[in-house]
């Protein structure tokens, strides 16, 4: 069984011709399933009017496919946010009679230069994107990690959460670390696309129902693993690499918001060093809560105020 997570970018609700809908708040999820193949395709609803959307589905998402009506600052900054979330697998569906020499040099350089272009067909990308999902290697079971998206109050089961099994494996019965907070929550029973499992690897997307927490506890942006590396921190300091479309250094006192996972958090800068490249800063940082990771990722560095183009770079978190 495959399980593909992608992330589609570009003209709103085109992927409601590829997939069932299913659930919608600021990003909306749809779901299609061939035999034991599944793909999750997540749109940015809220996009381009808030910039936390279009990071939520790119950071959920291993493929993409990016439609593209027209050349606008939108689309500029969508590439952008998929390479800094390291989205290297993908498609390119051109319309309106765009040839694709117009994309080319835009990608140029970057991992978005994998992407392959297709037609505007789509019980073509329908097929594609399940073979895809066919074609994905089981995963080893090992602690297991689930940032969550969506969290609610079922009646007569209790609280559920939704989101996307990280790394690892997660199993019926297993007592998960909720990140932050350290409370205890035990899997009463996992289900994906709707079918009841015994366990979840690395890929799927599960819906968790749980004991021994409340839905304020585990509201999106909480993590919750059986992986004793997870650590937590509210202070940084860390190296950053600006895009190279970023006009300007980062200065102390900005403020910036960090994603990662499924978190987006307010950060302050509280310092700024470099040896002669402002696009390779370290950054002392300050966020309003902690922010939830393992050694070794890389967050988004997102500055709300920035205009057309509202993704700065990457952090590396130690």
């Amino acid at each position: 069984m495959g399980n593909l997570m992608v992330a589609v970018i570009g003209t709103a609700g085109y992927a409601s011709g590829l997939a069932k809908k299913g659930t919608s708040t600021d990003i909306t999820l749809y779901n299609l399933k061939k035999g034991e193949d599944t793909v999750t395709l997540i749109e940015p609803t809220r996009y381009p009017e808030r910039l936390a959307p279009l990071f939520y589905a790119a950071s959920e998402a291993t493929k993409a496919v990016v439609v593209v009506d027209e050349l606008n600052a939108a689309l500029g900054e969508s590439l952008v946010m998929l390479q800094c979330c390291g989205v290297d697998s993908g498609y390119f569906v051109l319309r309106n009679y765009l040839p694709k020499e117009k994309i080319e040099p835009i990608i140029k350089g970057t991992i978005l230069e994998k992407y392959e272009f297709l037609s505007d067909d789509i019980n073509a990308l329908r097929e594609k994107l399940l073979t895809d999902a066919a074609q994905q290697k089981p995963k080893p079971a090992t602690a297991g990690t689930v940032p969550v998206d969506h969290a609610f109050n079922v009646k007569g089961v209790g609280v559920v959460v939704l989101g996307v099994v990280v790394n690892g494996s997660i199993a019926k019965h297993d007592a998960l670390t909720v990140f932050p907070g350290g409370k205890k929550a035990q899997v009463r029973s996992i289900q994906k696309h709707d079918e009841d499992f015994d366990s979840a690897v690395e890929g799927d997307r599960v819906g968790l129902a749980l004991k021994n927490v409340d839905v304020e506890d585990v509201d999106r942006g909480a993590v919750l693993t059986t992986d004793q590396a997870i650590k937590s921190s509210k202070t940084f300091k860390a190296k950053a690499s600006l895009v190279k479309y970023w006009p300007a250094p980062i200065k102390a006192d900005m403020v910036l918001h960090i994603g990662h996972w499924m978190q987006f958090l307010n950060s302050k800068i509280e310092a700024v060093s470099d040896e002669g490249d402002w696009r390779k800063p370290t950054l002392t940082l300050t966020l309003e809560k902690e922010l939830v990771y393992r050694s070794g990722d890389k967050a988004v560095l997102m500055y709300l105020e920035g205009g057309k183009l509202r993704v700065v770079g990457t952090l590396e978190l130690a």
